[in-house]
């Protein structure tokens, strides 16, 4: 078991689909190299949480018990983002940003982070620009760096909208080096085509 973690930040109605398959593909092991990732929770508290589909979740951390060391911070989108209480995510998110550690926000955790001014000197998307600017109001200065992509990476940060799971996952795995790059494209154009059409690409 790899000691490098990846901490995913889960918060109540949290969005599992786009959580799930990035999650299960940082702790496979690439091939003929071991496990290099062992993917973490982390929650206000270490109380259950509940997903948006129903999934109960025992978080591994709270945020006054999560590892000061770790290779890769994970926001998972969801609804409560703009909650009381999400800003002390902030705590993590600076050490990420100090650490120069991997950086991930995906849906609402963009509006998070906008809101927050990280994205005010570097290329960026979220779920769709008039709500990030509403959101986000003075903190946000960079429309012009907003990008309409589904995911967009700029260093080791990594943005996208909620429909961008696959993108974001493989954005991600990148910034990681979770695999060779042939194996996150297999990775990625399988899920991305579905097994029949990504099957006529192998024969």
């Amino acid at each position: 078991m790899s000691d490098q973690k990846v901490l995913f930040v889960l918060l109540d109605e949290y969005a599992d689909w786009e959580a799930a398959s990035l999650a299960a593909a940082l702790n496979e092991e690439p091939e003929g190299q071991g496990q290099k990732f062992d993917v973490k929770t982390v929650s206000l508290t270490k109380e259950p949480i509940r997903s948006i589909g129903g999934f109960t979740v025992l978080p591994d951390y709270g945020l006054d018990d999560a590892p000061e060391e770790f290779a890769g911070l994970i926001l998972i989108g969801g609804n409560s983002w703009r909650k009381e209480g999400s800003e002390r995510v902030m705590e993590l998110v600076d050490k990420a940003v100090e650490k120069k550690a991997v950086l991930g926000a995906i849906c609402d955790a963009t509006v998070f982070l906008g809101r927050n001014g990280l994205f005010n000197k570097i290329p960026h998307t979220s779920n769709y620009l008039e709500d990030l600017k509403e959101t986000a109001a003075d903190s946000y200065t960079n429309e012009a760096g907003y990008l309409q992509q589904q995911a967009v990476r700029s260093g080791n940060v990594i943005t996208a909208n909620g429909s961008a799971f696959l993108e974001f996952g493989k954005e991600v795995m990148e910034a990681l080096q979770s695999a060779p790059q042939e194996e996150i494209d297999e990775w990625y154009d399988f899920f991305k085509q579905g097994y029949h059409e990504y099957m006529k690409t192998k024969q």
